[in-house]
């Protein structure tokens, strides 16, 4: 494992300048217009903050130096700040990231061998109770903006080096919107990050390598096909409203059957484009022969894959794991209809950073601390 401080965090004397990252190119573009200056400046901003990652508009050698200047006056180019970095020893690398106010979130990069993962939160803390995720139990304190979204991909680019931003042998070369928070309750924040993050001449990724995670916000789902089209991965967990209600309060206003009904209408879905459905293995409840010939029945109809993600227990939890002859007896059934149903090889398990335990480290440290501190008082 391994801590280090963040060289991005603004610098005192810029604490009111306006940070340019997060501002779509109408935004950039008006901003140059308040400065006097025509709408080409604005690319070469786009240029230098979303190609080559540059901070210094000193070091923005293709504008000139009175320009530069001017920018340094009242604008800033800042990434959230790093309060920790950890990594497991399996390759996978969790940031702790700091916004203004105290608040923090992380994020997750997961190296495979033929693709680089980003793990991105869309809130602090989550708006959701799923009574099996780790992060549900952290309240929701607010959403993120567009720069401290976005932000989260450039931190992970500086530390992996990634400037300028080539599609050629990236080690990014997938961000999937998983990490805190339920991104479609941070809709135009996040379509508008993801926008930033789709940009050809910027950060340069396909939406084809985008995956936008859902707990089933059913009127945002529609919105995300129509205006974002990137890929659509639904946290499903259950086959019956009873048992998935139970364990995932959304599905008392959003059921399974409007639900699967947003995806059936989900825009480009094909065997060659599929939604891919979460289902996390919890023993005894949601793991049964029967449950997955349900569940195949359930999709009848939808480009699926089904991700089976073994649980990964955390400080507090009530829920087992399946054991794994369950888990591999309920993948051989979906496979053999005709669905794909890989098991997700759990990943970053030693630093919390697996599917389900992201919680920030200073929720768990003001937890830790309060025992304490009422004995001191005590």
């Amino acid at each position: 494992m391994s801590n280090f401080a963040n060289a991005f965090a603004p610098p005192a004397e810029q604490a009111d300048a306006k940070n340019l990252i997060g501002l779509s190119r109408a935004e950039l573009a008006a901003e140059m217009a308040t400065l006097g200056e025509k709408p080409f400046r604005a690319g070469q901003l786009w240029h230098w903050i979303y190609h080559r990652g540059e901070t210094d508009f000193a070091a923005m050698t293709t504008l000139s130096k009175a320009f530069r200047a001017r920018l340094a006056e009242g604008y800033r180019v800042n990434r959230p700040a790093v309060s920790e970095c950890q990594e497991s020893y399996d390759g996978t690398i969790k940031w702790l990231l700091s916004f203004p106010g105290g608040h923090q979130v992380e994020t997750v990069y997961i190296p495979e061998v033929d693709r680089g993962t980003l793990c991105v939160s869309s809130q602090v803390g989550c708006t959701l109770t799923c009574r099996f995720c780790h992060t549900g139990t952290q309240r929701l304190v607010r959403n993120l903006s567009p720069a401290e979204i976005v932000g989260q991909v450039m931190i992970a680019r500086d530390a992996l080096g990634e400037w300028p931003a080539s599609s050629i042998d990236r080690r990014i070369t997938n961000v999937v919107m998983m990490g805190m928070g339920e991104p479609l309750y941070n809709y135009e924040n996040v379509a508008q990050a993801l926008k930033i993050m789709m940009d050809n001449e910027g950060i340069a990724l396909s939406k084809r390598k985008i995956t936008l995670s859902t707990a089933g916000v059913v009127p945002e789902m529609y919105r995300c096909g129509e205006e974002l089209g990137v890929n659509l991965a639904v946290s499903l967990h259950a086959v019956t409203d009873d048992i998935r209600s139970t364990i995932m309060p959304i599905n008392n206003k959003y059921s399974l059957a409007q639900l699967l009904e947003a995806c059936r209408r989900y825009p480009g879905i094909s065997n060659a484009r599929r939604i891919t459905f979460e289902y996390v293995m919890l023993k005894g409840v949601n793991d049964s022969p029967a449950d997955a010939k349900a569940l195949i029945k359930l999709l009848d109809g939808i480009p699926a894959k089904i991700n089976l993600i073994p649980f990964n227990p955390w400080p507090g939890s009530f829920f087992e794991c399946s054991d794994r002859r369950a888990i591999q007896k309920f993948a051989d059934i979906i496979n053999a209809a005709g669905l794909p149903a890989p098991i997700r090889e759990t990943r970053g398990e030693d630093i919390l950073a697996a599917c389900g335990q992201l919680k920030s480290a200073s929720e768990r440290a003001r937890k830790a601390a309060r025992p304490q501190a009422a004995e001191n008082l005590s």
